[in-house]
């Protein structure tokens, strides 16, 4: 593709997955956008799938497409995208992230690949005072 094309580059912009404990029973796992920008961001988009094959059938799997909307996020913000289920964990699941920040427009994607979601391995996460694992 041509460089003119390809947009600008998306930095200071990450999505965090991260068990958050319920009392008395098993985590709830919720995807957050991270923005380590010093600059306001705004008019932004968050869309979702999963997709993949059923490891017993191997047919094609794919989820609905969700979209979040966020006004704006400040400067060192997060903002909470959605819950994700265990279940989904051995899809790829698919988040796009669209923004303007300084009349210019960013877009970037970010994947969970299937399999690679595992809580025994997740890290703190200061941003959000909970463990969980970051996409860059």
């Amino acid at each position: 593709m041509r460089p003119e094309l390809l947009g600008p580059k998306m930095e200071g912009i990450s999505l965090a997955l991260v068990a958050l404990p319920i009392e008395g029973g098993e985590p709830e796992y919720i995807v957050y956008l991270l923005s380590t920008r010093e600059d306001i961001i705004e008019g932004i988009i968050v869309t979702s799938t999963g997709y993949g094959k059923d490891p017993v059938t191997g047919q094609e799997i794919k989820t609905s497409t969700l979209r979040k909307g966020i006004e704006v996020m400040l400067p060192n913000e997060a903002a909470r995208i959605e819950p994700i289920m265990p279940d989904l964990f051995g899809l790829n699941n698919e988040y796009w992230v669209s923004f303007w920040a300084d009349d210019v427009m960013y877009d970037k994607g970010f994947v969970f690949e299937a399999g690679s979601i595992d809580p025994t391995k997740f890290e703190d996460i200061p941003q959000l005072n909970a463990k969980g694992m970051v996409l860059n």
